[in-house]
Order: C-alpha cells, then sequence, then structure tokens
C-alpha cells in the first residue's frame, strides 16, 4: 500500500497555491485546505508541481554493463532528476531483440521501484541492421513494446528501415531512429567544422543526420506509418522536420538537453566528458534546436543518459566511448536553456518532458494531467534555488557529466512514482515503501 499524502502550496500550472491529496496511488483531489488524518503532509509552498517526468531515451545498460549502470542505479538518477518513467534503450548484452530481454527489464524496473521503466526494443537481430527482429513478439509480451530502435547504429538499409515501419504500423508502433550515415561518419570524432579543423580531428559533419532524416520522413509518408528521430542536433534537420510535418507526415523528434545548451568549442580542452554522439554542434546548431522546440517542431526533450565508467572517459580523446549522464541535470538544464531565455514555460515543459513523450511512446499512466482519479506520479521543482552541480548531485553509477563544475538553476526537491515517495527534499528514498 502506498502511503496518504497532502502535498501542500503548491504551484500549479495555471494556479497557485493548490493542494493535492494522494491516496492509493492516485490524486485524489485537488484544492484548498485539505486535509486527512494521518497523512503525511508535504510542504510545496513555491514549488512548481509537474507531472512526473517521463523520458523516451534512456541507457539502463542492464542486461551486460553493469559496471556504467544497472536498473536500480538508473531508476534512482531518474527520481533525483525528476522522472517517474523512463524508456530502456536496447543496446544491452544480450541485445534486446526478443520477448525475454524486454519482459527481463520491465521485471527488474518493477523490483526497484524508482520509476516505470518500458523496454525498447531492438529493430534488427543484435542492432547488426541485416534482418528484423521479433518486434511482434516484443509488442504482444508482457512489456508491450511500442518503440523499436537500434540507437547507438543507424538502421542505414533503406529496405530495412521501410519494412520495419511497415510491420509496426500494424500494432501502432513507431521506429526510433539514431539517423547517422554510417559511410559519411567512419572515424568521426566531433563536429565537422572550424573547431574539428583547427584540432585535426575527424568531422562528423551535418549532412550525416541531414540525409537519413530526409530519406526516412520520405519512407514513413510513403508507408504511412510513425517515425520518431532521436537527438536531433543540427539547424539543417530541424528544417526538414519542420517540412515533413507541414506535409503531414507522422514524425516526432527529440533533442537533447545538452544540444540545447553544449557547443563544439569546449572540445578544445579534449576533455571527454563532451564527446557524445551526435556531438556537440556550432551555435547557430544551438539557438535552431532551441527555436524548434519553442515552435513545436521538435516534440521533447530527451537525455540519452549514457552513463559509462570512469576508464572509458580518463583516457584520450580518440579511445574515449561517447556519451554523458543526464537524467539527474536534464530538467535544470532546459530550465536554463528554455525557460530562462523565456523560450518556454512552465506549462511547456510538462508538454515536452512528460505528455508528450508518453504519447509517442503509448505509455498509458504517465505524462496526464495533474487531475483528480490519475495516477499520483508528480514532481515537484524548486524553480528559484541555484547551485553548482558537483558529483553529490549524480544518483547513478557513473559520473560522466558534462556540468559538473556549472552553475544550474532550479532544484528537484520532490518525487512521486505511482504514490510513492522516491525522492524526499532532494534525496533519494533508500527504502521505498510496498
Amino acid at each position: 500500500m502506498t502511503e496518504t499524502l497532502v502535498i501542500t502550496g503548491a504551484r500549479m500550472l495555471g494556479a497557485d497555491g493548490a493542494d493535492i491529496l494522494v491516496e492509493d496511488g492516485l490524486i485524489a483531489e485537488i484544492g484548498t485546505g485539505i486535509s486527512r488524518e494521518g497523512a503525511r503532509v508535504i510542504d510545496a509552498d513555491g514549488l512548481v508541481a509537474l507531472p512526473g517526468l517521463v523520458d523516451l531515451h534512456t541507457h539502463l545498460r542492464e542486461p551486460g554493463y553493469e559496471a556504467s549502470e544497472t536498473i536500480l542505479t538508473g531508476t534512482r538518477a531518474a527520481a533525483a532528476g525528476g522522472f517517474t518513467a523512463v524508456f530502456a534503450m536496447p543496446n544491452t548484452s544480450p541485445v534486446a531483440d526478443s520477448a525475454g530481454v524486454v519482459e527481463q527489464e520491465l521485471a527488474l524496473g518493477e523490483a526497484a521501484g524508482y520509476a516505470t521503466v518500458q523496454p525498447i526494443g531492438a529493430v534488427t537481430v543484435g542492432q547488426k541492421g541485416e534482418r528484423l527482429a521479433e518486434l511482434g513478439a516484443m509488442a504482444a509480451s508482457r512489456a508491450r513494446v511500442r518503440v523499436f530502435s537500434d540507437d547507438g547504429f543507424c538502421v542505414s538499409d533503406p529496405l530495412i528501415m521501410r519494412r520495419a515501419l511497415e510491420y509496426v504500423k500494424s500494432f501502432g508502433g513507431v521506429i526510433a531512429q539514431h539517423a547517422q550515415d554510417p559511410r559519411l561518419t567512419e572515424g568521426a570524432q566531433m563536429n565537422e567544422g572550424v573547431v574539428s579543423a583547427e584540432l585535426g580531428l575527424a568531422g562528423w559533419p551535418a549532412v550525416a543526420e541531414e540525409s537519413i532524416i530526409a530519406r526516412d520522413v520520405l519512407l514513413a509518408e510513403h508507408v504511412g506509418s510513425r517515425l520518431h528521430v532521436c537527438h536531433l542536433s543540427t539547424a539543417g534537420s530541424v528544417d526538414i522536420i519542420r517540412w515533413a510535418k507541414k506535409r503531414g507526415i507522422d514524425v516526432t523528434a527529440e533533442v537533447t538537453p545538452h544540444h540545447l545548451l553544449l557547443t563544439d568549442d569546449l572540445v578544445r580542452g579534449y576533455d571527454a566528458r563532451y564527446k557524445v554522439n551526435p556531438p556537440l554542434r556550432r551555435t547557430e546548431d544551438v539557438l535552431a534546436v532551441r527555436e524548434g522546440l519553442a515552435d513545436g517542431t521538435i516534440d521533447i526533450v530527451a537525455t540519452d543518459h549514457a552513463p559509462h565508467p570512469a576508464e572509458s572517459k580518463a583516457c584520450e580523446w580518440p579511445a574515449a566511448a561517447n556519451g554523458m549522464v543526464g537524467l539527474e541535470s536534464a530538467l535544470r538544464v532546459v530550465h536554463q536553456s528554455m525557460v530562462e531565455t523565456g523560450l518556454l514555460e512552465w506549462h511547456d515543459i510538462a508538454r515536452v518532458m512528460s505528455a508528450a513523450p508518453a504519447r509517442i511512446g503509448r505509455l498509458t499512466g504517465h505524462g496526464t494531467p495533474l487531475e483528480a482519479g490519475r495516477p499520483a506520479n508528480i514532481t515537484l521543482y524548486d524553480a528559484q534555488a541555484r547551485g553548482t552541480f558537483t558529483t553529490a548531485d549524480l544518483r547513478g553509477r557513473s559520473e560522466n557529466s558534462p556540468y559538473l563544475g556549472r552553475e544550474l538553476p532550479g532544484r528537484v526537491a520532490w518525487t512521486v512514482h505511482n504514490g510513492t515517495v522516491t525522492l524526499e527534499a532532494g534525496d533519494i528514498v533508500e527504502e521505498l515503501s510496498a
């Protein structure tokens, strides 16, 4: 049984000073002056109440890479960042390309309890791009997989991509493409541009992303199926998605927090915390993806949380692994890049970090407005706070954050997952109530 909660004085979207009653895992009432005998009272005076955040792009590493992260540690990191649901990418070992593996991930998430873990299935067997994985079996499994991706690898064969789009259409699934032409990015180390030329590092050109997106939106239009573009990062990609949506193509797109804030200038110091795929881009691209998120061309923010052990980053740049941890910092970075700049308001944040990700992933019970009768997935955020991001803010197994030592606004104060408090006054709850 979850405990009864009375959240007092929360700053609701569109209203101030509301109380929220949580009973039996549901929001029972919203109003003023609410009280319940024996209830746990949470003082939320001045805190922004958001629907629990949903991340459509998380790497939890289990099974196979537990030195980097586990489902338990990853969902604790999620709770610290205000997330109540995460979609787990399939590049595990074994790859999540069968019903057995996705059901294992689902069960591990349920046992941990810190966030709902929704597995993403691989598009191809072993993510090798050669033949389709068991898409139908994963969709029919207890995990009810609806998102499929070979993330980390591009489904570069156009025939395989077409067949995948056709297959998932039958059960309302979506293909989430890692848009990277493999031939155009052989040996690439960073964004191709002025900085790569100065440093003598092989460049990752924008057209390698844009050409795949252009191809895939046309395939999606031809098939009449859903396409989702992972971690869009260039101004040209924004233009292509904008064109496709005007044309009526059923495409959605995500941007990461780091592509909303960081630029390739940071690579000058050869600090491998800034090595990521797709790479950090130019200032012009950062401004373009911000505008694309603000005008609705880009649908969501997704973290691409990618933990690595210290030795995978504490080495020379070419040998370092791609990826950054991002669950704990995501809301604060979006606050800085989108809210403080006046491009989005808090009701927009609820849309791009909760409602829209849940809708794209067909995840029930999450992303819904904070209303009576809805599941109690709630994030309470202190928008007035400010502080330096340090390793003390990280709750996962890895520390490869690009924000260490950077001042960020805000603080996630409380996270409630299906009526259970997982983050309490900024601290992870070590023992969750049954």
